[in-house]
């Protein structure tokens, strides 16, 4: 082996670790989005639960019309979803601008009251469909739909990232690649 195959070795031996380290990140990042998307999911079940009992509630103990009773549901599990998203699902995330985040989780929130409660709307008065079985059937169809909405919206426009901790990450992983490579160059003198 030469001394230009060694160096040419060497510096595979580095790369290949900047390699590793950035599959470490995204690793990383793979199984932070996969907690948030689990606390998401439990805050959000707790919150379907709340969203059924409410509407059967109010459907079978008042004379409120389908759609009414679904808004008044829909509601009252926003409340209940705002404090389980805030102080669990993205409590570590960025709590300066409390009113401009409870501004912004009202307004999507309200669009997602728009998809859930449009789908009930259009299987109740579109189709005809009002059983309290095909109710609840449609209910949960819109609230499947208004949930892919509220989780994009929530985790991009809400509850946002605190930037420096991606910038801390960015700079710890710059500066372990340059020290790979630091000592991969000393490594061929």
């Amino acid at each position: 082996m030469d001394d230009t195959t060694g160096r040419h070795q060497q510096g595979a031996t580095a790369s290949g670790a900047g390699g590793q380290h950035r599959l470490g990140a995204l690793r990383l990042r793979f199984a932070a989005l996969t907690r948030e998307i689990a606390k998401f999911g439990v805050v959000g079940a707790l919150g379907v639960f709340v969203n059924f009992a409410v509407f059967n509630l109010v459907r079978h103990a008042t004379n409120l019309q389908v759609v009414r009773a679904s808004v008044i549901a829909t509601v009252v599990a926003i409340a209940f979803n705002y404090v389980g998203f805030r102080y669990f699902t993205y409590r570590d995330r960025d709590k300066s601008g409390r009113g401009r985040e409870l501004s912004l989780f009202l307004l999507f929130s309200i669009v997602g009251l728009v998809i859930e409660n449009g789908v009930l709307y259009a299987a109740t008065y579109g189709f005809g469909w009002d059983s309290p079985l095909q109710s609840n059937v449609f209910k949960f169809l819109g609230m499947a739909l208004a949930t892919l909405f509220r989780f994009w919206s929530y985790r991009t426009w809400v509850f946002r990232a605190l930037p420096a901790r991606e910038t801390v990450a960015g700079a710890e992983s710059f500066l372990e690649e340059r020290s790979a490579r630091s000592a991969a160059t000393s490594r061929m003198k």
